[in-house]
């Protein structure tokens, strides 16, 4: 897929159009956990699968998913804690600084 195209929902399941409006309705700066994600797409409980649906599908901005604590993804924090800081996330340890620790 080539940047700023979005995926053809019609080809996806119902679960994956969900993640992926969820995904594409996210600003720059904004983060959400794996769980909230799910929540949001109107599926509680399937945080799992979400990391599922950011690994098969090219193109989200994944970067903005870590997990429920803070944490960015363990094989690639680097690259992760690169894109959120091009978005102004500050991260630290591998983790998201939350908004109120920054001010």
């Amino acid at each position: 897929m080539v940047d700023n195209e979005q995926p053809d929902l019609s080809v996806l399941t119902p679960f994956q159009a969900s993640v992926v409006e969820v995904l594409l309705s996210t600003e720059p700066g904004d983060v959400l956990a794996y769980g909230d994600v799910a929540a949001e797409a109107g599926y509680p409980g399937a945080a799992r699968a979400v990391g599922g649906v950011l690994r098969e599908i090219e193109g989200l901005p994944w970067w903005r998913v870590v997990a429920a604590n803070g944490r960015l993804i363990p094989h690639d924090p680097k690259r992760q804690a690169r894109h959120l800081a091009e978005e102004g996330v500050v991260t630290v340890n591998g983790k998201v600084v939350a908004q109120a620790d920054r001010e």
